[in-house]
């Protein structure tokens, strides 16, 4: 799954949204595209959840699917 994330502006915003999608999820493999400020993510749970947890940390995503 992808999200839109327009706050994430560097690698420290990056790290953070990689330690948020990973309180969901420790297993999921995350791979941010800064320039396009998107994030790829890779896991079994559902995308609500990513979302959330997004949110609550700052970043409110939109999927980029």
């Amino acid at each position: 799954m992808q999200f839109r994330i327009q706050n994430m502006t560097c690698g420290g915003c990056a790290r953070s949204v990689t330690k948020a999608i990973q309180l969901v999820d420790p297993a999921a493999t995350v791979t941010a595209d800064l320039p396009n400020r998107i994030v790829h993510v890779t896991s079994d749970q559902p995308q609500a959840e990513f979302e959330r947890a997004l949110a609550t940390a700052g970043f409110p995503a939109v999927s980029a699917a």
